[in-house]
């Protein structure tokens, strides 16, 4: 396979990736030059609205879509430069992916097992059936093996999915609205497997999903909005004095390379900001004011930085 070298480690890394669509003689813009860095053994959620990107995003890092320009990068391989063949054996061996809908899933007239092996036998795998009753056991229904998908509830459905996805041991887990479909209490049970995987077999997971209650169940979730990454959201559990676990939220804007930065909704609401704004670079920030308001004084240097604020040694 065609490899290039990943960028500090990353086993997806995304830089200025552009997707351009042509739909009846109008070009639509789905990435405007998105960057994007997860570290092996992650678990992200990538969220945003409808049209913001983020399906495109999950369509190139599956091998089913190439950019119109940028790199998209998984585990050393660049996307963009894949034959043919090496895109099957990437979507095969690299990635596997987890559908919203049952039927691009399974194949309905075959049992669990059987669904679970179909991957080994396209990527000519040996001892199959062993793994394919492993992972039946991991995701909790050893005991369903033999039943086809109309037997199963929709939470079976989605572990066998599971399972499917992971039975060629790929390095990145995609998954697309994989509780979409699902009541609140089976979707808990699922991000909660999804979670037990990534913790225990150490596979990379990606979900696009628009469930917010996904952020209990993930450490950083990447917000998209028109076609880039607008925050992320870094979630750590601490103990408290009284010995208690907590878990602290940070929210973060993303600073992309081109030194492009988007400001949360809120605060561009909050402060009417529109076209223009002005800005001010104070000793360890950066200040940010509507275009038509003239910013407060600028605090009196520190006494140890006066010489160095006048050019002086």
């Amino acid at each position: 396979m065609t490899t290039t070298r990943p960028t500090d480690g990353d086993i997806v890394a995304c830089d200025n990736l552009v997707r351009i669509y042509s739909v009846a003689d109008v070009e639509v813009v789905a990435l405007q030059g998105l960057d994007l860095r997860i570290k092996p053994g992650e678990m992200v959620a990538i969220v945003g609205a409808s049209g913001s990107g983020k399906s495109t995003l999950l369509n190139i890092l599956g091998g089913l879509d190439v950019p119109t320009a940028g790199r998209a990068v998984v585990d050393g391989l660049d996307l963009a430069r894949l034959s043919r063949g090496e895109r099957t054996r990437y979507r095969r061996r690299t990635v596997g992916m987890i559908w919203q809908q049952t039927s691009r899933n399974l194949l309905p007239h075959l049992d669990a097992i059987s669904n679970v092996e179909l991957p080994m036998i396209l990527d000519g795998r040996s001892n199959r059936q062993q793994r394919a009753e492993d992972l039946l056991e991991l995701v909790g229904l050893h005991d369903r093996a033999r039943h086809r998908p109309r037997e199963l509830s929709g939470g079976e459905q989605q572990r066998v999915a599971i399972a499917v996805a992971l039975a060629n041991a790929p390095s990145v887990l995609l998954a697309d609205e994989p509780t979409g479909e699902l009541d609140s209490a089976t979707s808990a049970d699922v991000f909660e497997l999804l979670r037990r995987i990534n913790r225990e077999v150490g596979t990379t997971i990606v979900a696009v999903t628009h469930d917010p209650l996904v952020a209990d169940h993930v450490t950083r979730t990447v917000a998209i909005r028109d076609g880039r990454t607008s925050t992320e959201t870094v979630r750590r559990t601490e103990r408290s004095d009284a010995g208690d676990h907590r878990v602290i939220a940070e929210e973060f804007a993303v600073l992309d390379r081109a030194g492009r930065l988007q400001l949360p909704r809120a605060h561009i609401e909050k402060l009417a900001l529109a076209d223009r704004v002005r800005l001010r670079l104070e000793d360890d920030h950066v200040g940010v004011w509507p275009g038509g308001s003239t910013p407060p004084p600028s605090p009196p240097a520190r006494p140890d930085q006066g010489d160095a604020d006048e050019g002086q040694p």
